[in-house]
């Protein structure tokens, strides 16, 4: 078992930054993929940007392209989200996962272990 925990969310206002954390414990791996994803009110969830534990390889939708940072700490098993210039269309629950299967793809993973969710909120 994986567990993910996501901190850092908040309420920021537009043009602002926050950073997401998520720290995983329980099993470890040298080659899983890690995620974040977000889920607006009424939409569905969507994939951010995700990153290779251990090539640091990245992958970002297109959206968030020059303005999100995906990263991670091998050290302390923890991956980072740093969002810079949020939007209120940014506006949702971010949400931290992992992808251990073998030949997991950052992008479309299949990604098998979640977190319980972050809410960002950007007012305008």
């Amino acid at each position: 078992q994986v567990q993910l925990v996501e901190s850092g969310g908040g309420l920021v206002q537009a043009g602002g930054s926050l950073r997401l954390s998520c720290a995983a414990s329980g099993r470890t791996f040298s080659n899983y993929v890690m995620g974040w994803f977000r889920q607006a009110p009424g939409k569905e969830r969507e994939f951010v940007a995700g990153i290779s534990w251990s090539g640091g390889s990245t992958y970002y939708t297109e959206s968030v392209k020059g303005r999100f940072t995906i990263s991670r700490d091998t050290a302390k098993n923890t991956v980072f989200l740093q969002m810079n210039s949020l939007k209120p269309e940014d506006t949702a629950v971010y949400y931290c996962a992992a992808g251990t299967r073998t030949n997991a793809s950052i992008r479309y993973g299949p990604y098998d272990y979640w977190g319980q969710g972050a809410q960002v909120t950007v007012s305008s």
